[in-house]
């Protein structure tokens, strides 16, 4: 199947990098404000509607994980790379993490007051992309927030595009095609961020984060 192909494929890598990536990001929101700013606001919505539990899905090496925990979320991580949890259990032993693949996720339906899913539906192979969706919106309680990260294509013609990302074969998404994907999933947008590139950023491409909310 594509599907297992590529998240074999995605795990793999990043099972080989691990170490080097969580080195790399480990201090990656200290010059990031915009990306603080924008985890507080889902914090706050998020705690604003329930003190469940949030997932991070694609959580890596677990430093957003526990940044959403310094942030008063009962937050977790979730990631299909074995050794990028192994890291993330030994910097942050007091929080949860599991292994987990976000096609196919071992939580209850409705269990989550919300779910972040940052820059990890970017290796998801387009045609694989609405089952992901409706896993986030089936493990989401009524009225449970997504926020969702992920590059943009440079061309609005442009649904999805591929690029060359370091790890893995990676997707840009349009914004408004991917707001619209949420929505025929049940989640419905209820703001973006948009963060245009630095001029020192290696790739030129816009940062987009969607918040949405299950119906």
């Amino acid at each position: 199947m594509v599907e297992d192909d590529a998240l074999g494929v995605t795990r793999g890598a990043y099972d080989a990098i691990a170490s080097t990536y969580a080195e790399l990001f480990r201090d990656t929101l200290r010059d990031r404000p915009l990306d603080r700013a924008i985890l507080g606001a889902f914090a706050e919505v998020v705690s604003a509607s329930g003190d469940g539990q949030v997932a991070d899905l694609g959580c890596g090496p677990g430093h957003i994980t526990a940044y959403l925990d310094e942030l008063g979320l009962a937050a977790f991580g979730v990631d299909a790379s074995p050794a990028m949890i192994k890291l993330a259990r030994q910097a942050y032993p007091g929080l949860r993490f599991d292994v987990g693949s976000m096609a196919a996720l071992n939580i209850a339906d409705g269990a989550l007051s919300g779910a972040l899913s940052r820059f990890s539906i970017i290796h998801t192979p387009p045609q694989e992309l609405p089952a992901i969706l409706a896993e986030f919106h089936r493990v989401l309680a009524p009225g449970a927030h997504l926020l969702v990260g992920f590059s943009a294509t440079g061309d609005t013609s442009h649904l999805t595009q591929v690029f060359d990302h370091t790890v893995a074969p990676a997707y840009r998404w349009s914004p408004d095609h991917l707001a619209a994907m949420l929505r025929k999933s049940g989640l419905a947008e209820v703001a973006r961020m948009i963060r245009e590139p630095e001029p020192t950023d290696r790739r030129q491409f816009q940062e987009i984060h969607l918040l949405a909310r299950r119906a």
